[in-house]
């Protein structure tokens, strides 16, 4: 059987149609995985203390803490976890404005707690 050129022209158009539809979709799963973020907690310290996001892209900030119970707390996302030794602990938000906005520890701890903050940089 033998298709006419208008015919072989639709069915080529309706499978490059089909095949670029699995091709965004798949795009589009692929981006609304969040971005995992690692942050080390740490006597009077936040590694990093200075975290790089866009608007509107989904984070999972993923905390480690090495030595004693620490919080993070980022008021702008309304964004808090507890940070125990050798227990990871997650946040997760997407940031929904630009700017400039600081974090810090939450459960006070010794003499430098005051100095254990960070800032979130969205652009």
């Amino acid at each position: 059987m033998t298709l006419d050129p208008s015919r072989k022209r639709r069915n080529f158009l309706v499978g490059a149609l089909s095949a670029g539809i699995a091709g965004l979709t798949g795009l589009a799963a692929a981006q609304s995985q969040p971005r995992v973020i690692k942050v080390t907690a740490e006597r009077y310290h936040f590694t990093p203390d200075r975290i790089q996001l866009k608007k509107g892209e989904a984070v999972i900030l993923e905390f480690t803490g090495t030595d004693t119970p620490m919080g993070f707390n980022a008021p702008a996302f309304k964004a808090r976890a507890n940070i125990l030794p050798d227990m990871p602990a997650q946040v997760q938000f997407t940031p929904d404005k630009a700017g400039e906005f600081t974090f810090f520890c939450d459960i006070v701890f010794g003499s430098g707690h005051k100095d254990m903050h960070g800032v979130i940089v969205v652009t």
